[in-house]
Order: C-alpha cells, then sequence, then structure tokens
C-alpha cells in the first residue's frame, strides 16, 4: 500500500479544517495536494477542476434543487403546524408528550421535505417555547429536536439518498427510497423511548388525554400534506415518474398547498427561493468538490489499497461492517454528510459487495451512522441549527443528547446486523 497520497490527502483535510477553511474548499485543495504527488501541477489543477463540474453533470441530481425547494415552501406554508396538531392530540397524553410530539412532527415533516434542517428550524422555533411553558428544560427540548430532525434523512424523500446514489454508481433510488422508511422509524420510535423515561424520571407535565373527534379532525387537516408521499413516493415506486421528475412535482404540489393554506403569497415568494438557492448552493459545492476528491482518490489506487488492508484484517462481514461503522462515526463528527457520503461510498461499497451485502443496505447503514455526526460538535450543522433556534449553547446540550446518541447507535447496530429491517420493503415491491 502506498502511504504517501493517502497522508498528504488526510493531513491536508485536517489541517485546513482546524485552521478554519470552509469544508468545500478544504476537500477541493486537498484533493489537488494528493493529484501533485503523482501528476505535473498543471494537470493537477486542470483535472481537480474538470473533475467538480463533471461531478455534478448528472440528471439525477436535479432532483436535490427542486427538493430543497419544496421544502422551504413546505417549512413556510404552515405544513409544520398541522403536522403538529396531528401529533399533539395522538401522543399529546403521554409522559413527555411534548417531546414525542417533535419526534412524530420530525418524523412526518421529514417524510414531506426530507430536509434535517428544515425540520429542526421549524419543530424548534414551533415547539420549543411550548415545552418551555410546560416546565420542560430547554436543554432537553433542543436535544430531542435535534435529533429527531435526522430521521427525515432516512424517510423519503432524501436527498442524501440521492447522492448515495449517484456515489455509489447508480443504485435505484426507489429502492434506497422504500429502504429508509423502517430504519427511519425505528430510530424515531428508540428517541421517543429515551424521552419518554427521560421526562417521567424529571416529573414533566402530561397533556390532556384526546378524544377521537380531534384526532380525526386534526388527521383531516394533516392530510392534503402527508398526501403528497403518496404522490412522490408512489409515482416513484410505480414508475409513473422518476426521483427528478417527483421532485418538481413536489414543487408544484407544496406550492399549490401553501396558497390554498394562505400561508404563502406571491410577495413571500422571492425570499423563499433566494433562501433555497443559497441552500442549493452551498449543497452542490459540496457535492463537486467531493467528486473531486473521490477521483482523487481512485487515480491513487486508495480504495482498493484499503480495500486489500481491510479484508486482510477479517474476512467476517460482522467484523467489517463494525469496523466500518466505527470509521463513520468519527468521520461523521469532522464531515459534513454529503461529501462523506460521496468520499466513503467509493471506498466501502467495493468492500461489502465481496462480502455479499446488498449495496441499498448498506446505503441505509451509511447515512444512519452519519445521521450522528450531524448532531455532534464541531460541524453539526443540525445541531447548531437547533441550539440556534433553542437560543441555548452546546455544552449545556451534550448531557440530555448522550442518551439520545446512545439510543441511535442501537438503532444503527440493529439496522446494520438484521439487513431486512432495510430489504423487507423494496423486496415487497420486487424493486
Amino acid at each position: 500500500m502506498e502511504y504517501i497520497p493517502i497522508l498528504i490527502l488526510v493531513l491536508s483535510f485536517i489541517s485546513l479544517l482546524a485552521i478554519g477553511v470552509p469544508v468545500a474548499w478544504s476537500i477541493v485543495v486537498s484533493a489537488l495536494l494528493t493529484l501533485l504527488v503523482s501528476i505535473p501541477p498543471l494537470a493537477a489543477v486542470a483535472v481537480t477542476a474538470q473533475r467538480v463540474g463533471a461531478g455534478l453533470d448528472s440528471f439525477a441530481l436535479l432532483a436535490i434543487p427542486f427538493f430543497i425547494l419544496s421544502g422551504e415552501l413546505m417549512n413556510k406554508g404552515g405544513i409544520a403546524h398541522r403536522l403538529i396538531a396531528f401529533a399533539k392530540t395522538v401522543v399529546g397524553a403521554l409522559p413527555g408528550g411534548l417531546a414525542l410530539i417533535n419526534v412524530i412532527s420530525a418524523m412526518l415533516m421529514g417524510a414531506i421535505a426530507g430536509s434535517a434542517m428544515a425540520s429542526a428550524s421549524a419543530m424548534g422555533s414551533i415547539l420549543g417555547p411550548e415545552m418551555e411553558k410546560q416546565g420542560y428544560s430547554k436543554e432537553f427540548g433542543a436535544a430531542v429536536n435535534i435529533t429527531s430532525a435526522t430521521t427525515g434523512l432516512l424517510i423519503p424523500p432524501s436527498n442524501v439518498l440521492i447522492v448515495y446514489s449517484l456515489a455509489s454508481g447508480g443504485v435505484s433510488i426507489a429502492s434506497l427510497f422504500l429502504a429508509g422508511y423502517i430504519p427511519g422509524i425505528l430510530t424515531g420510535l428508540f428517541l421517543m423511548i429515551i424521552a419518554l423515561i427521560w421526562a417521567k424520571r424529571k416529573g414533566y407535565k402530561v397533556g390532556e388525554r384526546s378524544s377521537f373527534k380531534p384526532i380525526a379532525k386534526s388527521f383531516v387537516i394533516a392530510v392534503p400534506s402527508l398526501f403528497m408521499l403518496v404522490v412522490v413516493i408512489g409515482g416513484i415506486i410505480w414508475g409513473i415518474f422518476t426521483a427528478t421528475e417527483a421532485s418538481a412535482i413536489a414543487v408544484l404540489y407544496s406550492l399549490l398547498l401553501g396558497f390554498a393554506y394562505k400561508e404563502i403569497s406571491i410577495k413571500k415568494l422571492p425570499q423563499i427561493l433566494l433562501d433555497s438557492s443559497a441552500t442549493t448552493a452551498v449543497v452542490m459545492l459540496l457535492i463537486g468538490t467531493s467528486m473531486s476528491m473521490s477521483w482523487a482518490l481512485s487515480f491513487e489506487n486508495i480504495p482498493q489499497d484499503l480495500s486489500t488492508t481491510l479484508l486482510g484484517l477479517s474476512d467476517n462481514p460482522i467484523v467489517i461492517l463494525l469496523i466500518i461503522n466505527l470509521i463513520l462515526l468519527f468521520v461523521g463528527i469532522f464531515m459534513d454528510m454529503t461529501p462523506a457520503v460521496l468520499i466513503f461510498t467509493p471506498i466501502f461499497l467495493p468492500i461489502v459487495i465481496k462480502l455479499g451485502i446488498d449495496p441499498v443496505h448498506f446505503g441505509i447503514i451509511m447515512i444512519l451512522n452519519l445521521c450522528v455526526g450531524l448532531c455532534t460538535p464541531p460541524v453539526g450543522s443540525v445541531l447548531f441549527v437547533g441550539v440556534g433556534v433553542a437560543k441555548t449553547t452546546i455544552e449545556k446540550v451534550i448531557k440530555p443528547l448522550l442518551p439520545l446518541f446512545i439510543a441511535m447507535i442501537i438503532a444503527l447496530f440493529l439496522i446494520t446486523y438484521f439487513p431486512q429491517l432495510s430489504l423487507w420493503l423494496p423486496s415487497l415491491f420486487n424493486i
């Protein structure tokens, strides 16, 4: 194994992050420095620039800006309020009812908008003040909001599952979408159990039990929002349209719904478009630069060398998956999810395929694993959004976060070693 390229890549990337260089630029500069080991400077610069552009030349990636826009429209279109009202009638009377409402609403919001940050922002701003009024600690509310927001990255539609499909060389997006449902719901259930236990120990207030009539009424009000799941996911599964076409339909549906709810007006549209464009620019820059690093890794044969090294340690799938999970948990602390998926999928996917592990199953493992990193400092984007909305500090949120981290890691290992949790739904539809 040639150690010089990988040492240059790792050390340069960590050093650039440490001095405060943005993640996208850290990625592309470390990729360039790695290529300088093997090819002339002018060629290295040209190739790096070309790979950034070529990395974005994919029809499947067009789904990402559309899903980001639809998520922004839903966030501003009053959908979060209606989902929270429905969740409140279902679980509001249980111990820690408001925390459970947060988790359920985040799962529903994620299933509609597909954005962890949009979910954390919406749920935190709506439920945070209400939880404080009911005697919940600000830090506990923030911790529940931060971790539950990540369930939307597993429950489709999910931008990061589209990114994994691209990085894996074309794993079916429909299969990945179906595979994410049970793991996403299971993770949410584990978070709810921890929230319930914590709330019971702290003696938080319990809400009033709802009768059938208010439950039915809140469900009817939420149905138009929930129906988007049927339109988007159903259309993809039954082959009516592709994921990219589905994303455009999601924009149209969410726009019409926002107008129908009278939460979106023509005057608000320019700001919504501006916000979604800013988010899209960040995501696309990360994708482009990450693809340049993936190409540099392949050019230097780093994935093949790492594959040989890992398989030399063991050929037991249980051991290899454990090692990969530990590596990804570490990587997630320092790297955002999108570049991590694009860089590490080409490294680890050939290894797991050699061991007979389904690439759809591995995709769900990888996404759930990296969801933990979104909730941890120093680069946890969802952590920063959740803490900012709650007007608290990371140091104060860490204590209530720890048991929720444990719940996510338990869910991760169950999903890792019980593949049917991911593969059962795709098998039902023969996808």
